[in-house]
């Protein structure tokens, strides 16, 4: 491994998008502004996110394609990247929480030897997705990531979600599988367990967009176990989106364990042993005792950085589990 892979690989140990499943999410619902959608607050605070937006993606693999997929719902962006593997289907990746695309930066060089990726920017979400209508329920955000599929060159993929990102997942294969060859869930918000009190009372002051950076900050590293992120490129950017964002998205429904029972699909469920964004033995638990056609893997020491701290572990559960299901 080169040097500056070396350097990047430490940098994403430190923080990951995943760690803002919370981020914002309660004082979003609260401090809304007249528009019925996810909006910027401000021309500058755009510029400011999409500069750190481009910073972190330099640590990317330059995609072979972008794509701007019109929904219903909005504009979603979509990057494909071309990978070295042979999988039948390829791999679609969600972000967490004020994350986007460059959340991936330490996970992709490992994914594309199982086959292409494609990843998304959530819509509704800062980034490169545009909404241009309310989303208002969850079978509204199962609808514009399923006309998102729809409209991609491959009849399934591999639906891999990360924090919110594996509840918006978990969300479509709930209402529609068509599109799904398998779901991994990484360390999912909403999904196996509940929200600590703790967690959520704690992301109140880092949903204030005029409170200091700091207050993020502190937030960011409380859910990446206490790892610095000063100066580190993604954790620029999701600070970013905390702040100049104006989220515009109901609140996840805790999916039911009857809900999880009737999904039929393979799962991969990857539990983050120290995550603050669940109780993980009972979030593992609830996965063992409720899927259908289940494997579940809890990682004893990670946080719910979960991504950037076991890329290759990660990889290696991943593509274990495609092939299983190939």
């Amino acid at each position: 491994m080169n040097v500056r892979a070396v350097s990047t690989r430490r940098r994403y140990l430190k923080i990951t998008a995943g760690a803002l499943a919370v981020g914002a999410l309660a004082l979003a619902f609260v401090l809304r502004s007249p528009s019925p959608v996810g909006h910027w607050n401000s021309a500058a605070s755009e510029d400011r996110f999409l500069a750190a937006y481009d910073r972190a993606f330099e640590d990317l693999p330059n995609p072979a394609e972008t794509l701007d997929i019109r929904t219903d719902y909005g504009v979603v962006r979509v990057y494909r990247f071309e990978g070295t593997g042979t999988s039948t289907h390829p791999l679609l990746l969600l972000p967490g929480r004020s994350s986007a695309t460059p959340v991936w930066a330490a996970n992709l060089p490992g994914l594309l030897t199982i086959g292409d990726v494609y990843t998304v920017d959530l819509l509704g979400e800062p980034g490169r997705s545009i909404q241009e209508r309310p989303i208002s329920s969850d079978e509204d955000q199962a609808a514009w990531l399923d006309q998102t599929l729809e409209a991609l060159p491959t009849d399934q993929v591999h639906l891999v979600g990360l924090s919110i990102g594996g509840w918006t997942a978990t969300n479509l294969a709930v209402h529609d599988s068509t599109h799904l060859a398998t779901l991994t869930l990484i360390d999912p918000a909403r999904t196996f367990a509940d929200i600590p009190w703790g967690t959520a009372i704690r992301a109140l002051p880092a949903a204030v967009p005029w409170l200091p950076k700091s207050w993020r900050d502190s937030f960011n590293s409380y859910t990446a176990g206490g790892a610095e992120v000063q100066d580190v490129p993604i954790a620029d950017m999701i600070e970013a989106g905390m702040q100049g964002y104006s989220l515009k998205l109901p609140q996840p429904t805790r999916t039911t364990d009857r809900e999880l029972a009737t999904l039929d699909v393979p799962v991969l469920a990857i539990i983050a042993g120290r995550s603050v964004m669940h109780d993980a033995q009972l979030a593992a638990d609830t996965a063992e005792r409720t899927l259908p056609d289940g494997t579940v893997h809890l990682y004893p020491d990670a946080s719910h950085a979960i991504n950037g701290e076991y890329p290759d572990r990660l990889r290696d559960d991943v593509a274990a589990f495609v092939a299983r299901n190939s």
